[in-house]
């Protein structure tokens, strides 16, 4: 645990410390490529929904009948994160995330399940454009990334009768969450949707707060400074509220004991799901590292892909 503030000036001081990171993300480097699994992809630019460029990979698969669509948690790329190397290390080792994470195995994965993929940066990571002076919006505005991606996959001859499906993790969830919510016709033609450990704003900062010994008192006081930086308050980049208005089959997972959150915060995101819509949820256990639900894919892939199975074929 970090040393608690003890004066008025360091309490503050760390207050904004932690405003000014959680309002804004450091990008981490597109460090892989699909050709190490020997996979043939194009490297693909199009605009999303509000026109920033935004960069990706379809990895195309013969024969195949459905495009999987994903996406990447916060501070992360299409390609993963370094995190067992600096700065991305010591940002993580906290929560124990100081491993790398390393994406292009999944969509192998998903390659030789007979899936087309496409993987994309979202705006302010990896290599797609730099969009409202940088800000992280806990899946808000990143929304406007995911009706793009959609709109690219229907525009392109050779996917205009395929299948969609979407494989959404943390940030990325968040925003396709919201992205239903928004524009609910942009997911009609949508078979399912895979959501990787969804986070809400409020529960990640009452963890860290915690963590750094600060009083969760002060939560009121940080989400006033957040506000104040983005326009967007911690209860508005909450996705329970956004999954209120799913109406595609989806499975959500989440590391069980995971530092960075807690069991409800997850449950309340599944629980919001319409109970007339087909829906899943599993539990990882054993580790209270995050980083293992972005590995669990790889790591155990069949209740997964049972799932896209089931809804597209």
């Amino acid at each position: 645990m970090t040393t608690p503030p003890t004066t008025t000036d360091r309490l503050d001081e760390r207050l904004d410390a932690i405003a000014d990171g959680f309002s804004t993300s450091g990008r981490s480097p597109v460090l892989h490529t699909p050709a190490e699994h020997g996979l043939r992809f194009e490297d693909v630019t199009f605009p999303s929904e509000d026109g920033t460029p935004l960069e990706g990979w379809f990895v195309p698969a013969e024969g195949a009948d459905t495009v999987v669509i994903v996406n990447h948690p916060r501070w992360f790329s299409r390609s993963g994160l370094p995190s067992h190397l600096e700065p991305w290390r010591s940002a993580h080792a906290a929560t124990g995330n100081d491993v790398e994470v390393d994406f292009v195995p999944d969509i192998a994965i998903l390659h030789s399940a007979g899936y087309h993929v496409l993987a994309y940066d979202l705006r302010n990571f990896g290599l797609s454009g730099a969009a409202n002076g940088g800000l992280t919006t806990g899946g808000n505005l990143e929304s406007r990334d995911v009706i793009g991606s959609l709109r690219y996959v229907r525009s392109r001859p050779e996917l205009r009768d395929a299948k969609i499906a979407l494989f959404g993790r943390c940030l990325g969830a968040n925003a396709i969450l919201f992205a239903m919510e928004r524009a609910p016709s942009e997911f009609a033609d949508v078979r399912c949707l895979v959501a990787c450990q969804p986070l809400s704003a409020r529960m990640v900062l009452t963890r860290n707060l915690e963590r750094q010994g600060i009083p969760v008192e002060c939560l009121d006081e940080l989400d006033r400074r957040i506000r104040l930086r983005t326009g967007f308050g911690l209860d508005s980049m909450s996705p329970a509220r956004a999954a209120r208005s799913v109406r595609t089959p989806t499975l959500v997972y989440q590391v069980h004991d995971d530092l960075m959150t807690r069991p409800a915060d997850v449950q309340a995101v599944f629980d919001a799901i319409r109970d007339d819509v087909p829906k899943d949820l599993l539990w990882i256990h054993g580790t209270t590292r995050r980083w293992d639900g972005y590995l669990h894919f790889q790591r155990n892939p069949d209740r997964i892909l049972d799932w896209l199975a089931r809804h597209t074929r």
